[in-house]
């Protein structure tokens, strides 16, 4: 737990929370504008010849800014945190793994269309692997049980992994579908599973991100909610893949879906990452009527 950390340790966490919190608020959204900028570039030049590619500058101009505003604010809640953490109190973590996962999801979904339409060194990374420092010294720095460390790293990190990818392929099934051919009407199976897919996507990335919070404050409501993302995801991922077999996107989502759930379930995980003394988790003795 977070008192039982030595202060020390505290320390560094605070001061790491104080230095990556500058960077989410100074530096990221200078990156952020600068890889929008050369996606939305390389992609007017393809649009002249590929049109049903010009979805994706409308989506990016607003996807990108909409993660630069989460980073933002997640940065500024790590400098607020740094006071706590330094104290150990101990809803300081879930708060903090919250703020770190915009910057590591966000940059992760950043990334993609930046090495698909621009190449060379991928900027976004930058923003990803920032907010991965603190997010996964956060968990391994703390003094508690190694089986509730590993739990905390292979749920959360999964749940981190799921949360991009199922916003990236929302974008993605949103892109093609402000451009099918038979707009404003459905030519088929593999159009409707589009319109199906992308809010099923988005509305799961929120579960998640809640249940980030939740399950790091080891919340049996936390662990349910990231259950429900990812069962959701894979009963709209399966079917997809056979449906649209052109792309593995679907594939990928139902192994990390899969991943997740497998985590979530994993006896030794569960045991440890929902906290015996939450009020949801506890039968009473008895039942007064």
């Amino acid at each position: 737990m977070m008192k039982d950390t030595p202060q020390s340790t505290r320390r560094i966490l605070a001061i790491l929370a104080v230095i990556v919190g500058l960077f989410m608020i100074a530096v990221a959204p200078i990156l952020i504008q600068v890889s929008l900028e050369r996606v939305v570039a390389e992609l007017l030049e393809v649009v002249e010849e590929r049109p049903a590619f010009a979805s994706g500058i409308l989506l990016f101009s607003y996807a990108y800014p909409l993660y630069r505003a989460l980073i933002f604010i997640g940065g500024i809640t790590l400098i607020l945190l740094a006071g706590p953490i330094y104290k150990g109190q101990e809803w300081a973590f879930p708060a903090g793994m919250l703020a770190a996962a915009f910057p590591s999801a966000g940059g992760m979904f950043m990334f993609l269309p930046y090495i698909s339409w621009v190449g060379g060194f991928p900027i976004p990374m930058v923003i990803s692997f920032v907010g991965l420092i603190f997010f996964w010294t956060f968990i391994f720095a703390r003094n508690v049980d190694k089986w509730l460390k590993w739990g905390q790293f292979l749920t959360l990190t999964l749940g981190g992994m799921l949360t991009t990818h199922a916003f990236v392929v929302g974008i993605g099934n949103m892109r093609m579908l402000l451009t099918r051919p038979m707009k404003p009407l459905y030519d088929g199976l593999e159009w409707w599973i589009l319109a199906w897919s992308a809010p099923v996507q988005w509305l799961a990335v929120i579960l998640l991100f809640v249940g980030i919070y939740l399950l790091a404050a080891r919340k049996f409501s936390g662990w349910w909610l990231m259950l429900i993302a990812a069962a959701s995801i894979l009963a709209i991922d399966a079917p997809a893949q056979i449906v649209r077999t052109a792309t593995l996107d679907y594939l990928v989502g139902s192994l990390l879906s899969t991943g997740l759930i497998f985590s979530l379930v994993f006896p030794k995980f569960k045991a440890v990452l929902i906290e015996s003394k939450d009020p949801l988790t506890s039968v009473p003795d008895k039942v007064e009527v």
